[in-house]
């Protein structure tokens, strides 16, 4: 960074223009008053100048050169640069005459002349960028690329799947593929009776239906920090739909008498193949989600450690077929590895590739216990997470044990912040063996 430059009393930011912004900025090297007589104060303030001038030329660059959203962005960064807020031409054509007049004048360059890009953005005579609904989860995907760095391919098309859903199902209750930009409270409306129609129809849940809307608002609103609106629109604040009728759902723990007399009785899982044998029996003595386990690098798997246990964790990588995203934050835990867990897991130390970054896993099993007569009515093979906390919950823990261990927020379950150290792996482990069910000689 360039020293501040003293004339007379007041120090001066002094400094040459990039060649970068040849184009825009007619001037070699720019002077700046930093009003002040204190070459501290000088000091401190030259930076933000200088990035200002950057920001300024950085926005006349994307307001000559970019694309429509870049020109935009552009012209409000400019608007915002010269002490302005970006009108658009309706707005400014309402403005009182004095401040159009200083909107005219600052349109001026360095050299005294009119500059068309900085005039297009004071006078609001920059289109807004008129991006479609059916090109709305392409654009949403390239600003949430770090949100989704962990994802692998499987988790990406899960990402994208219910947007693409969502975004068409928006499409057919209009009749039409309109501008992003002008979808509004009616459009929102439209959608919430397109649905309401569709349940009268076909049975649809609300559930449904809501996760609809919350999608597209969701969207809606990173479609608009994007152009860096300070007051966006939020079309879909009010609109849900509500069920006064429907049952409460909750999911169903597999029961343990059931575990140990049928799944644990010989042969009885011998119909599957050993990866998904393998999952389930981890699944049982862990409380994982099925994609904690099935996902698993061989990283995650750690045998060899004084506490055999599990890693979950994001993985990261510059293979998508490598990475790995886990729910949330909390879900980050450590499983310590007992019973039958432990066995499947000595089967398995690189994990399960048949699985991995896949979505097979669930259905295959679950049709494979249905068609056995191993599953009870109205249980799924994800009951035997809620088990294992049900075990927990009867050895008398308390919820916040529970909840680390299954990978749930503490915070969100308290409702204020926590504090303190969490479980060590020791803790976990006691908690464990503690609840395992007695292994059969054939599983282990």
């Amino acid at each position: 960074m360039s020293k501040p430059v003293l004339r007379g009393s007041t120090w001066y930011l002094k400094r040459r223009v990039p060649k970068r912004y040849a184009t825009v900025e007619p001037r070699s090297v720019v002077w700046a008053s930093l009003k002040t007589d204190s070459y501290s104060v000088a000091l401190q303030k030259s930076a933000g100048v200088w990035l200002s001038y950057i920001e300024g030329w950085e926005a006349l660059l994307a307001g000559r050169d970019g694309n429509a959203a870049e020109k935009f962005r552009a012209a409000q960064q400019l608007a915002t640069v010269r002490g302005f807020q970006f009108l658009s031409i309706d707005q400014v054509e309402q403005a009182p005459l004095e401040d159009v007049l200083r909107r005219v004048e600052a349109t001026r360059g360095a050299d005294g002349a009119p500059d068309e890009v900085v005039a297009a953005a004071l006078l609001g005579a920059v289109d807004e960028p008129k991006l479609r609904l059916s090109g709305l989860v392409d654009h949403v995907e390239q600003l949430s690329a770090y949100d989704n760095r962990f994802k692998n391919r499987e988790q990406m098309r899960l990402w994208r799947s219910p947007r693409l859903r969502a975004v068409n199902n928006l499409i057919s209750a209009l009749g039409q593929d309109m501008a992003v930009i002008d979808v509004g409270s009616a459009e929102a409306r439209k959608h919430k009776s397109w649905w309401q129609a569709r349940r009268a129809k076909e049975g649809q849940s609300a559930e449904t239906a809501n996760k609809d809307f919350a999608y597209m608002a969701g969207m809606l609103a990173r479609f608009y920090e994007d152009l860096e609106d300070d007051d966006p629109p939020r079309p879909y604040a009010r609109i849900s739909i509500h069920d006064r009728h429907a049952k409460p759902s909750q999911k169903r723990e597999v029961p343990v008498d059931w575990i140990v007399e049928k799944w644990f009785a010989p042969d009885a899982l011998s119909g599957l193949n050993d990866e998904a044998r393998d999952i389930l029996l981890i699944s049982i003595e862990t409380g994982c989600r099925q994609n904690e386990i099935y996902n698993l690098p061989a990283s995650a798997i750690r045998l060899e450690d004084p506490i055999p246990h599990l890693r979950i964790a994001h993985e990261e990588s510059e293979n998508p077929e490598e990475r790995r995203e886990v729910k949330n934050l909390p879900s980050h835990r450590e499983i310590p590895l007992v019973g039958v867990a432990l066995a499947a897991a000595k089967r398995h130390p690189e994990g399960f590739p048949r699985y991995r970054n896949k979505s097979s896993y669930s259905a295959s099993v679950n049709k494979y216990l249905r068609n056995n007569g191993l599953l009870p009515e109205g249980v799924t093979i994800g009951g035997t997470r809620h088990s294992w906390e049900g075990r927990m919950k009867r050895a008398g823990y308390e919820m916040d044990d529970r909840g680390e261990l299954m990978g749930h927020s503490l915070k969100a379950r308290r409702g204020r912040e926590v504090y303190g150290d969490g479980m060590t792996l020791s803790d976990r482990l006691r908690v464990a063996q503690e609840i395992m069910l007695p292994a059969p000689e054939h599983l282990k």
